[in-house]
């Protein structure tokens, strides 16, 4: 790694910007009519935007955000798929100190209710339309309370701090403005008044609030501030391989920390060219905390560095290792890099750290580490003296040539059987080296004798007839009995739920399971 990350386009560029209104100026003066973002379908380009437009372009809707009462703290929420109008809507948004809520492009009305309560938004921008999808009418859906509405002056129950929807697109209902709501009122704020507003922005401030939801969890909204999001940006254009003029694929949707902090923002640092299509690593193949099949390994697996661990709560990964893999733990690579700024401890329940050779939670503190979750007590997720408790269970591991790191599986998702913990992932590890097999889901449904009884959804591979019993006997040979699913489910592929964070929706798996094989309670 350079040394010096943080110096890129020397004291005034880009790569010493603490804020992202400093951030998007320096980069339109560093790179100017050169492409910052761009959206392709196949050799077509779709759209695309130079830094001087994301500058220029950018500044027109913040300063029309500023007229209609968004200022420091307001909270502003977006849906809009990777390309140009996503790097645009987050650049107005925060350059004026208001804080830009990305919201899934993958969200159903019911979630979509739960986010825009939760977030606690005052202003909703739309993408009118995205793969067949209409985005107006998810919202009259999620909202019917909408009907007969003026944008402007909402008065929701169900999302009670909404005041404005705006939308591209035609034939918009009352209740949703045209983009006119902002870039009409822009002309009376100036240049001068947004330069100000702009001074004002300030790197403890928070920038974002990325909503996620784990596998079994509620969506929550994760706190960042301007200083670590560009802090963590350093490091990232350096891991990555940004490089001034680079054409670099988004390999993950920017609404996520992946495609924002993998690409987005250290793309805009280092005047790469971030590549969109519609097509990035957001369905069933690529379920995020899964074991994936060894031919969509192959797909993701890419050069070092093999990333580990990561998450929201850590503006992506902060661990890599040497290693892509290790015999017995598939779902990440074995940890023995943690990235700058992050302190680490593999703790018992006690936060006291375990030693070698025991399992204990990953734990994270630092600059880069939220520092918060919307609405939710600190102590909730985070120890008295400030680390953040993932939830992922790790072993430890002493090496002649140092410690490393193997994840075992989160927490919450041990079953319960016969008093004995069932890793879900040593299963699904197993089942997806069978012949036929895709991927499978390994969940628990309600026992009387047992606590839960251990089944499994699984995805045969394209063409192939599963035989379960004979998947049963291989199972039995493999591993202990009480770690081998009691029944079996087939499952297409596209009918195995996620969350609108593109995680397996373990707990609608385990209801599909129970209701498929009657063990619904009453």
């Amino acid at each position: 790694m350079t040394t010096d990350i943080a110096n890129i386009g020397g004291r005034d560029g880009p790569g010493s910007a603490t804020t992202f209104p400093q951030l998007v100026r320096a980069a339109a003066e560093a790179y100017g009519d050169s492409t910052a973002v761009v959206r392709e379908d196949g050799e077509e380009v779709v759209e695309a935007i130079s830094f001087r437009e994301l500058d220029e372009s950018s500044a027109l809707i913040a300063r029309g955000l500023a007229a209609q009462g968004i200022g420091k703290g307001t909270r502003v929420g977006f849906i809009f798929g990777n390309g140009p109008q996503f790097a645009l809507m987050l650049a107005a948004i925060s350059r004026i100190g208001a804080i830009a809520v990305p919201v899934s492009t993958m969200i159903r009305a019911n979630e979509l209710v739960r986010v825009l309560r939760q977030s606690d938004v005052q202003g909703l921008i739309l993408n009118r339309t995205m793969l067949g999808k209409d985005y107006v009418e998810r919202i009259l859906e999620a909202l019917p309370e909408l009907e007969g509405q003026e944008s402007g002056s909402l008065r929701l129950a169900r999302a009670p701090y909404l005041r404005w929807i705006v939308s591209t697109g035609e034939g918009l209902p009352s209740c949703v403005a045209p983009m006119e709501f902002l870039t009409d009122a822009a002309a009376s704020v100036g240049e001068d008044l947004l330069r100000e507003i702009e001074s004002e922005v300030h790197p403890t401030d928070q920038m974002i609030e990325i909503y996620t939801s784990g596998s079994m969890a509620l969506p929550k909204g994760v706190k960042h501030h301007h200083g670590p999001v560009c802090f963590r940006s350093h490091t990232m254009r350096a891991m990555i391989e940004h490089t001034q003029g680079k054409r670099v694929p988004c390999m993950l949707p920017m609404f996520w920390v992946g495609g924002l902090m993998m690409y987005l923002v250290p793309g805009i640092e280092a005047g790469s060219v971030v590549v969109c299509t519609d097509r990035t690593l957001s369905n069933s193949r690529f379920a995020m905390g899964s074991v994936l099949a060894e031919e969509d390994l192959k797909l993701i697996q890419g050069p070092r560095p093999w990333w580990g661990l990561g998450m929201s709560e850590t503006l992506g990964p902060y661990s890599w290792g040497d290693d892509f893999r290790a015999p017995g733990y598939p779902v990440c690579a074995p940890m023995d890099h943690f990235g700058p700024g992050y302190e680490i401890r593999i703790a018992d329940e006690s936060n006291r750290p375990v030693a070698a050779g025991e399992v204990g939670e990953m734990q994270v503190r630092g600059y880069p580490v939220a520092s918060g979750l919307h609405k939710i007590e600190k102590s909730e997720h985070y120890t008295p003296d400030g680390y953040y408790r993932t939830g992922d269970m790790c072993l430890v591991e002493d090496r002649p040539q140092g410690r490393r790191i193997h994840f075992v599986g989160r927490n919450g998702d041990m079953i319960k059987v016969a008093s004995s913990n069932v890793s879900p992932a040593e299963v699904e590890m197993e089942m997806q080296s069978l012949d036929g097999v895709h991927s499978a889901y390994v969940v628990g449904v309600p026992d009387k004798e047992r606590g839960n009884l251990l089944v499994a959804a699984v995805v045969p591979r394209d063409g192939a007839s599963l035989d379960f019993d004979a998947i049963e006997g291989e199972m039995r040979r493999r591993l202990s009995s009480y770690k081998v699913p009691r029944a079996y489910v087939e499952l297409a592929r596209e009918d195995v739920p996620l969350l609108h964070s593109n995680k397996v929706a373990r707990r609608e798996i385990a209801r599909m399971m129970a209701e498929k094989l009657g063990r619904v309670e009453a």
